[in-house]
This record gives structure tokens, sequence and C-alpha cells, in this order.
């Protein structure tokens, strides 16, 4: 029985070939780490969370909670793990991620239809259905195939990562835990700052030197995941209504306070907390002397620092049919954030999708596309 391959070990492609394993075809999922790493994975693992570990809201009323009860009646894998491995978040579902990609390896490795090859694919097999999910962090390698084979260039943005603390290092007599407007009771914790303290922190922030070669007037960033000493450079309370916004938060006083950086767990021990928001490329040695200045994180110690990293992604408009297949091979499917498609669940869903299709084609039926009245078809 001939194989589907999926290239790529990330969310999009452990949910596209857990759902082709689960049809009863066999599956080759290729995966190049750790024999070849990315600027920002730090193990081995399949689906490894790299930025945040928050899938964001399950609020069925927001499209971010719509979006994951589709994936749950397709059979997310994804999620059901997620489940097994969260962690407090308010009203958001966010995972310990090295548990969470310790958990989906275990699944992907362990089922039988499912074949891991530990190696970088140079090419996109000549024959049989594939698809292509090697995310944004694709090798420069594939990616120079995939210009060779689209007669295109690829479109690029730079992405950041925020910092994490551990929670010992902490001064909790400054802060305070809450959710904002209650929603999740106190999974939070909440660092207040004064007017004073906010206008010090962020005259200190638009000074700092950032890491070289990522200049202010020639990176492109992503919008929805801006470094914050950019976005402060947009004006003085330009944080204070984005990532350290204080409404629906009041401190132990009762009292709003004039701007609040919020931390969120990201292990079950407790042990680690991101800064919600705080994506930076600030250097090291900034983050450390910046950062110390929030109120309660003074004497922090810092289990991860902020990076900065480039994500790349093809022009699936003019590339891709609706069903994610590519238009001048219809035998090879495209999905993940290689596609354009940003955001972890968003990412995953395409992971599905692109399965479905690959199962359809691997039978001899016609492909399909969710309807524009579906999350997963508005994406």
């Amino acid at each position: 029985m001939k194989k589907i391959n999926v290239i790529g070990g990330g969310l999009a492609g452990c949910e596209a070939a857990y759902h082709i394993a689960r049809q009863g075809i066999p599956v080759m999922l290729w995966e190049m780490r750790p024999g070849k790493n990315t600027p920002v994975h730090t193990t081995p693992n399949l689906a490894e969370l790299v930025c945040s570990n928050s899938l964001k809201s399950e609020l069925e009323t927001t499209a971010q909670g719509l979006l994951k009860k589709e994936m749950r009646a397709l059979g997310s894998i994804l999620l059901d793990g997620a489940d097994q491995v969260r962690v407090p978040a308010g009203s958001a579902l966010a995972v310990d991620r090295e548990s969470f990609a310790r958990l989906i390896t275990e699944q992907i490795e362990s089922h039988p239809l499912i074949s891991v090859m530990r190696q970088e694919c140079s090419s996109i097999p000549n024959e049989g259905i594939n698809i292509v999910a090697t995310g944004p962090l694709t090798s420069e390698s594939f990616s120079a195939y995939l210009r060779q084979i689209t007669g295109e260039d690829n479109f690029y943005f730079f992405d950041a990562v925020a910092p994490s603390v551990s929670f010992e290092s902490l001064d909790h007599n400054k802060i305070f835990r809450a959710s904002r407007y209650g929603k999740g009771g106190e999974d939070y914790l909440n660092c207040p700052l004064t007017r004073d303290e906010y206008e010090h922190f962020y005259e200190e922030l638009v000074k700092a030197d950032t890491s070289a070669g990522h200049s202010i007037d020639r990176a492109l960033f992503f919008e929805g995941c801006m470094p914050i000493e950019v976005m402060a450079r947009r004006g003085m309370d330009t944080l204070r209504f984005g990532p350290m916004r204080p409404v629906g938060l009041y401190d132990k006083n009762g009292e709003r306070p004039y701007a609040a950086v919020q931390l969120r767990q990201e292990d079950q021990d407790a042990r680690i907390w991101g800064l919600v928001g705080f994506q930076t490329r600030l250097k090291w040695g900034e983050q450390d002397r910046i950062l110390r200045m929030i109120p309660g994180l003074e004497n922090a110690a810092f289990v991860r620092y902020g990076v900065m990293h480039r994500n790349s992604y093809i022009n699936s408009p003019r590339l891709l049919l609706p069903s994610l297949q590519l238009k001048n091979e219809p035998r090879v499917l495209f999905a993940g954030q290689i596609t354009g498609v940003e955001g972890y669940m968003e990412s995953a869903a395409t992971g599905i999708i692109a399965g479905i299709n690959a199962v359809r084609l691997w039978r001899g039926l016609d492909t399909v596309v969710p309807g524009p009245n579906t999350m997963i078809g508005a994406c």
C-alpha cells in the first residue's frame, strides 16, 4: 500500500499525518530535526511550540473558540493532547509546552501506520500524494527548491518570542493575581505600574539597543506579534492600549493600575511564567536591564530570553487552489504557516483539511473546501 508523504512535523504536519492514519492509510512523516535545527526550536519533539504557550480563547462566542469546536469535531490530535497538559490561563487554552510536544510525539511515533523519518526532505517525491507543512522556518535548501518549482520568491516577515522567568525569583509582595475582567479566576500574575514607573520604563525601552541586522527601518514585522520596543516607538500610550493595558484589572487595593504587565503560567508545576505580549528583539543584556524595571521583576531569573526570527511563506493566492493543492501539481498540497496562515490553531486546522483532501485524492475522490460559513473555511 503506497504511503502518503507529509513533509514537516509541526502542528499542521502532525494533524495531517494523524488524520490520514486514522483513515487506515500509511503515512511517512518527514522531520529534519534534530539532525538539522532551526533558530528557535530547542527540542527534537514534534509539534514544539516556539512562541507563546497559549492556544487562545475557548469561548464559543469568539472566533478562536468556534475554530476549536470545529477542529474537535474533525478529531484534532493537538486539541486532545492540549486538554491533557493544560495550565491555568483564564478563558484561554494554554499548555505546558514541553509536556505537550512530548505527548504529541509519543502519539505520532507509536501509531502503527505512521513512520517518522528524521531526515531533511530535499525535494517533494516525484510520485504519490504529498503534503508540504514545513512551517515558517523552512530550511534554506527546501525553500530554494520551492522557489524553483513554483517560479516565485517566498515572502517573509520577522517574528519575535517573549521571555520567560522563574516563579521563585519574583517579588510577590508587588504582584497580584487576577484574570482580566475576572474571566478564569486568578490565573495570571500581574505587575502594576504607576504613571512615573510606566513613563520611565517607556523612555528606557525606546532608547534601548536592538539586535544587529534587524534595523527598525528595514525589518517587516507581523502586526500580531510586534516587538514591544518597535510598538513603543508608535507613541507613549501605545503599550498602555496594548500588552500593558490595565483595563479589567484591579490591584490588592481594589484600584486599577496606570499600566500592568501580565505573566502566564507555562508549565504544569507553575515554575515558569511568560511575559504576555512581550515579544522582543532586544539584546539579552538590555532585556535584563529594562525588564527588571517592571515592579516585581527586579530580581527575575530569566529562563528564556526573547529572540527574533524570520518567517517565510509562499504566495498562496497565486499558487494554491482553495483545496490547498498546488495548481500546477494537484497531487501536492500545502498546509500550515508556510501557506501564510498565522496562528497555532489556524495553522493546525489547515493540516486537518490537507489531510482530508490527501485521503480523498488517494481514494480517487474529488477534494473538498470548507464553506465560508465555517471558521475553518473563513480562515
